[in-house]
């Protein structure tokens, strides 16, 4: 297949449009695997799904919902699913919220989306408790679970009166038409949550990424996806959920983070819509297994070196046979990764793809429903967020010496705006062009290379622009390094900004090197240690942007739902 060849996709209107046209195709196809009370791994079809959504639908608009908003709350799940396409397809605006969020900023953000009814599983039912009474426009609760609470309604009896009703000839959700450029989904931006902006997308916007990505990757019905991030966010609802159900392929959802091992080798996916922090942690699992085994690392660089030769150069590919054992402790079938949130070392991604996996980075945002850009399974560099998808067109806006500046994206995916906040939708979205905020430089292939936030972007005294992204790329390389965020700190005395290091180390990796086998690592050891990390990285770059100083913390940052750390939550150290 040509680099710049394309692989066919169907046209959709909308999400309730794709959805008929997966049932026309795949009916009898599993959309969804999950395991049952005996352990016994289960299928529902597409058909199944369907009538499910109808029915669902269908309850919702006897009870009134007709165009309301009405929020979602809950692990990955089933329920979450025909709850989403329940809502868009036919009742109203669908709003997915962090189910990690504090009491406080759940009552904010559902006051603010004006949701009429919030449908929740049980493991947000505290959260759920603590804001019932203190939000009048909240008509229904509805529990994806029975928990025999009189305050609230039940997803199966909701369900089961939405087939009766169906059964008696009641048609007026399957007749809802859709008008696809609606905003009929609404997400809510992590940050600060007096800051949280709420994201109106279309069926539109989302049909355009769904279709973009399938262009640019072969997704099969007999491909399978195990879902691990959350929902709620746009990367995995459309990329790991709507796009699948596109394509006819089947689900599974992860039991949390510390079964996705187990899941897995239960369910043997061929795709997973992930985030670095994963790949990183298989590799350095890897690499650490084949340090402590006598001569498996020798065989492990040789093996490489091997299978790159032979696929590269003659076109004989024996990496998934050489490297068995790896492909075996990820199920067996996984043959591609695609990840985003966040930027994947090369190392990582070249790795992967010696042993035989596909790694495919992309970028987007939640405005842009979300892909922007995307490594193609036939045209890829590692290091790159990939080409612009089709559809979607990409600039850098006053770029310096370097090519380098704000990336500004124009499409179909881009969003309709921000709820109830012009003033924020007009700063963004201008003459068409929705500016990102990102810093990043396109290639003459046209593979987009992301290098900072603009918002990140330290400033010297003399106008010098230093990318903390760049250099905390260049600390991370090292063992002793688990996290680490750059950033600038003014010397009241000089006015000059000093860059600075607030470092979480590798302990397990600092220990094994000092040969200290206490409990305790002497402070002084492990600061001397990250120390030389420091200047070995200040070599290697220009005095303007050297690390004057570092911070060590005894924890890790606290991070987003989707693995991204806060940075200006937490720039300061956790402890001295």
């Amino acid at each position: 297949m040509r680099k710049d060849r394309l692989y066919e996709v169907r046209p959709v209107n909308d999400l309730k449009d794709m959805l008929s046209q997966s049932v026309s195709l795949f009916g009898n196809y599993a959309a969804f695997r999950q395991k049952g009370l005996d352990g016994q791994i289960n299928e529902i079809t597409y058909k199944e799904f369907c009538a499910d959504i109808s029915a669902f639908g269908t309850a919702l608009l006897d009870l009134g919902f007709s165009n309301k908003k009405i929020a979602v709350i809950g692990e990955n799940r089933y329920e979450w699913c025909v709850t989403y396409l329940s809502v868009v397809n036919g009742v109203g605006t669908i709003v997915p919220l962090d189910r990690e969020l504090p009491v406080d900023d759940l009552q904010y953000l559902l006051e603010q989306s004006e949701a009429s009814a919030v449908i929740f599983s049980e493991k947000s039912l505290e959260q759920v408790d603590s804001v019932l009474g203190k939000l009048p426009s909240v008509k229904s609760w509805i529990c994806m679970d029975k928990i025999e609470d009189e305050r609230f309604l039940y997803y199966t009896v909701l369900l089961d009166n939405g087939r009766k009703a169906i059964n008696a000839g009641s048609d007026e959700y399957e007749k809802t038409v859709i008008n696809p450029d609606d905003p009929l989904i609404l997400l809510f931006t992590s940050g600060t949550t007096g800051f949280a902006k709420g994201v109106m997308l279309s069926h539109r916007n989302i049909c355009s990424v769904i279709t973009g990505v399938s262009a640019t990757v072969s997704v099969k019905p007999t491909d399978s996806v195990l879902s691990i991030l959350p929902l709620h966010h746009t990367y995995e609802c459309t990329l790991g959920f709507l796009t699948i159900i596109y394509n006819g392929a089947s689900i599974a959802f992860s039991e949390g983070l510390k079964y996705i091992s187990k899941n897995l080798n239960e369910y043997k996916p061929t795709f997973l819509v992930t985030v670095p922090l994963l790949l990183e942690n298989v590799y350095k699992k890897v690499w650490n297994q084949a340090k402590k085994q006598k001569g498996l690392k020798r065989k492990l660089i040789i093996g490489q070196l091997v299978s790159s030769f032979l696929y590269n150069v003659l076109g004989i590919d024996i990496r998934r046979k050489l490297f068995k054992q790896i492909h075996d402790n990820v199920g067996g079938n996984l043959s591609t990764f695609i990840t985003g949130a966040a930027a994947i070392d090369p190392k990582i991604s070249k790795g992967f793809r010696k042993w035989g996996f596909s790694v495919l980075q992309g970028y987007g945002l939640t405005e842009c429903a979300p892909l922007v850009t995307g490594n193609r399974d036939n045209w890829c560099r590692d290091g790159s967020a990939g080409i612009a998808i089709p559809g979607v067109e990409i600039k850098i806006n006053n770029p310096d010496r370097k090519g380098i500046g704000e990336i500004f994206v124009k499409g179909s995916n881009v969003m309709l705006g921000y709820f109830n906040n012009l003033k924020e939708t007009n700063n963004v979205l201008v003459n068409g062009w929705f500016h990102t905020g990102d810093l990043g430089r396109i290639t003459r292939e046209g593979f987009l290379y992301i290098t900072g936030r603009c918002k990140n972007v330290i400033v010297t005294k003399n106008g010098k622009n230093i990318f903390p992204e760049e250099l905390e790329s260049y600390i991370k390389n090292s063992p002793y390094v688990a996290e680490c965020v750059v950033y600038g700190e003014l010397d009241e005395n000089t006015g000059e900004t000093r860059v600075m290091a607030n470092i979480f180390p590798n302990l397990e990796a600092i220990k094994e090197t000092l040969k200290n086998v206490a409990n305790s690592i002497n402070t002084e050891d492990i600061h001397n240690l990250l120390q030389e990390v420091i200047k070995n990285v200040n070599r290697r770059i220009p005095l303007y942007k050297h690390i004057r100083d570092i911070i060590i913390r005894e924890s890790e940052f606290e991070k987003t739902t989707s693995r991204k750390i806060k940075r200006y939550a937490q720039q300061l150290p956790s402890s001295e």
